[in-house]
């Protein structure tokens, strides 16, 4: 497999998007990947749910204005294999500057080169800012392919359908034409509910080789981790949201070297865990 940049997005927020990107790349470390986390959230919820806020000076901000290599900003964490460039205010600031730029959609491609070139992370994954701003736009853009996480809620296909016309239009412009959906992750999952399950089966029969068979349950674990820097991993390690998470990280690999993982019979999971 050659290294793979992929862009964690949905422009709605609170789907579990940055819950995803943290709890992705943690399972992917422990796997034995090498993996970089880029928080491109001026918000710098990924960032923090990895212990490290207060990193000022060190987000994409200055590599994407062209004042810094980005290989400069990468620090490791102190999970083993998983590395990090930080977000911080700073990145807000790119929203208004990067956009003034000649290229202004391929700057994240073109600052993400040097080390798509080196290859010493088997994984690039770009933890999205919730709005269909420059820096999304620019994620889009530098990605190989998207991993779109939908919470089990009701406008959830609404959602999807403007990431799928948003994915066309980078295709259209010729920003990057090799793009593509590589997953949908169904998030907030309770199988006690009947929308839940009402979710899960309408996504899949609209989106059946794309959606993940592995559904994260709704967790209330998963909402405390980030208030303490932890990972899911370390934080509760032996509950439902960290072996979900874990399978999930199976599978995605199964996906990567093209494996079919067998269809689920039905929906499983538990709810309102706490």
């Amino acid at each position: 497999m050659h290294m793979k940049l992929i862009a964690i997005a949905n422009q709605k927020g609170g789907v579990g998007k940055t819950t995803t990107a943290v709890s992705l790349s943690a399972c992917l470390a422990a796997l034995g990947w090498r993996v970089l986390l880029i928080d491109l959230d001026p918000q710098a919820n990924a960032t923090s749910a990895l212990g490290l806020e207060g990193a000022e000076g060190l987000s994409l901000y200055r590599a994407l204005v062209g004042e810094t290599d980005m290989a400069e900003q990468v620090l490791p964490t102190r999970i083993e294999n998983l590395f990090v460039i930080p977000a911080d205010l700073d990145l807000a600031g790119a929203e208004v500057e990067v956009a003034r730029l000649e290229n202004h959609l391929l700057r994240l491609r073109e600052v993400v080169r040097p080390i798509v070139e080196d290859a010493p992370f088997d994984f690039i994954l770009m933890d999205c800012p919730p709005s269909l701003g420059i820096l999304m736009t620019n994620a889009l853009a530098a990605a190989d392919e998207l991993l779109v996480p939908i919470q089990c809620e009701y406008f959830a296909l609404e959602g999807l359908s403007k990431i799928v016309n948003l994915v066309e239009q980078i295709k259209g412009s010729g920003a990057n034409p090799g793009l593509s959906i590589g997953g949908i992750l169904m998030t907030m999952y309770d199988a006690r509910t009947n929308l839940s399950q009402q979710v899960v089966g309408e996504v899949r029969r609209h989106f059946e080789a794309l959606t993940y068979q592995t559904e994260i349950p709704r967790s209330v674990r998963l909402g405390e981790a980030p208030s303490f820097g932890q990972t899911i991993l370390e934080y509760d390690p032996n509950g439902i949201a960290a072996k979900s998470y874990q399978k999930f990280a199976e599978e995605f690999i199964a996906r990567q070297r093209g494996e079919t993982v067998p269809q689920k019979e039905q929906s499983q999971g538990a709810g309102g865990e706490s």
